[in-house]
Parts: structure tokens; sequence; C-alpha cells
């Protein structure tokens, strides 16, 4: 009885009720007999155990996705934290676009909307949230977050003349700016060129090599391929952004609107899961 007790996901409950039963007499006797019992616990595959330690001891990667800040979701920095803090990751990667930069931007720009020196300043407010959360973060170069360099080029300004991106988002040491990065075989890059709910496949087809990419804002998931020699994904990581935003009112007659998530990459590269954001009533738009 003893043994069916201990091995039962309800034994708190048995134990209780027993002790209701018989008294605490009965529960003294109960624990003489299991103290020389040093080890109780579920028997887990090796499989298991090996993820559960990971989960616990970190080793995963958190990926955020586009942010476009100061138009961000007021609840999507929380969201991934809070995810991440589940996973227990041990790397963060900001897929890109961290910031919009929409009144640089080469679309055309609704005349009500802030200046650039605005908009700067209040996109430097939000990422000072952001150092707050995530220390060190690796980030990917996207479309927006290049508009500064893309505009100098379009003026004929050299690179020499223009601040880094770490300089102008007044960043902590922890956070890095690059094309791409490459942990545990896995590719991060934001996908500037890519498009459609299969444009991340496509991005880890060509590089013949697992992908994570964002830029696609209404597109959120993973799909996996598989060869005789190997098998890889493509991870869509939709974005953070929110749809009622100015920013964003190009979208508005579009019939796809933004999927709002964040993924995590476990098991040294080749688990991705793809989390989305519960929006509720906010998921409806006209």
């Amino acid at each position: 009885m003893f043994a069916i007790i201990l091995r039962t996901r309800h034994s708190v409950f048995i134990v209780l009720g027993l002790v209701k039963k018989r008294g605490f007499r009965w529960l003294s006797r109960f624990f003489l007999y299991i103290a020389p019992m040093k080890q109780f616990r579920p028997r887990l595959t090796p499989k298991e155990y090996e993820i559960i330690q990971q989960h616990r001891t970190g080793g995963g990667v958190g990926i955020i996705g586009d942010t476009h800040e100061p138009f961000c979701h007021p609840d999507y920095r929380d969201f991934c934290y809070e995810v991440f803090d589940r996973f227990g990751v041990s790397e963060i990667i900001h897929i890109g676009d961290e910031v919009d930069n929409c009144a640089i931007s080469y679309h055309e720009k609704d005349p009500s909307g802030m200046s650039v020196e605005s908009e700067a300043e209040k996109a430097q407010v939000a990422m000072e949230k952001w150092y707050e959360t995530f220390h060190d973060v690796k980030v990917c170069v996207g479309n927006h977050s290049a508009l500064p360099y893309r505009k100098a080029t379009t003026a004929g300004l050299p690179k020499r003349f223009l601040k880094s991106y770490e300089e102008i988002w007044n960043a902590p040491k922890g956070w890095k700016w690059e094309l791409t990065w490459e942990i545990d075989d896995v590719i991060y890059e934001h996908g500037t060129g890519s498009s459609g709910a299969r444009a991340a496949v496509n991005r880890a087809t060509a590089n013949r090599q697992s992908t994570v990419i964002g830029h696609c804002h209404s597109f959120g998931g993973v799909n996996y391929m598989a060869s005789r020699n190997d098998l890889i994904f493509g991870m869509n990581m939709g974005c953070g952004i929110d749809v009622d935003q100015y920013a964003f009112a190009y979208g508005k007659q579009f019939p796809k609107k933004p999927t709002l998530g964040c993924g995590v990459v476990l098991d040294g590269g080749r688990t991705a899961i793809f989390i989305p954001m519960d929006l509720g009533s906010k998921i409806v738009h006209i």
C-alpha cells in the first residue's frame, strides 16, 4: 500500500484521507516506514529528463518579434518576459525592427504623425524599458532598423559620418546589433525581402539550415522539413506591434492582421516553439 501511495500523483490526498480515518498515530508509523527510502520520483525517459534539466538550467533561446517602437503593443514586453522565464532561456534574440523610424520612412506618412525627433525620443524611452527587462540581447538589423543608414546612402553620406546602432539608441553593453546571428546551428535574421506564410521555411531552404525570421507580421509558426540526412525548421516570429497605432494604418484594409507572439528554440537548436499572445477582443478590428 505504501508503494502505491508514494508513486501516484494524488499521494498527498490519499495520505490525508488515511489520517482522517486512522488518526495521527498511524501517520507517525507511516513516516517511520518511509524514512529510510531516499528517493521517490516519477520514472522519466532519458530524453524527458534531459529536456527538463535544460529548462531548469537554461540553454534555450528566446526570440522577441518585431516591436517597431514606439508603436509596440503595451503588454508585449511583459508577455515575452513571462514566456522566456517559463522556459528558462539563457540567450535572447530580437529578430529586428526594434524601432519603426516611421517619420523617416520611404513610404507615405501621416501628416499628423510625430516629427523625426519626437518619434526618436519616444522610441528611446521605450527601448530603455527593454534594456531594463533584458540585459543581454542580440538584435538582428531589420529594414526599419536600417532606415538611418538607408537615408544616409540616399543623401550620399559615407558610414564614417554615422553612429552605430548601439550609439543611436544609447544601448547598454549587453545589446549588440548584427545582420545575422547563429546559435546552435540555427540562423536568426530579420527576413528582409521575404513574404508570405512560408517565408521562414523558404528562407531555411535557401540557407540549408534551420532559420528564424521576423518581418512578416501576419504569420507566426513553425514548419519542419526532413531529408534522409537532416531535420530543419523555419519559424516565422509574427510581431509585437499595436495595430491601432497610426504607423500601421496602411494595414487597416488588409484581411490579414498581425499575429502577435514570441518564440523559443530549445533542445540544442532542434525544437522550435511559437507562442501566440492572447489579445482577447483586440483581435477583431474594423
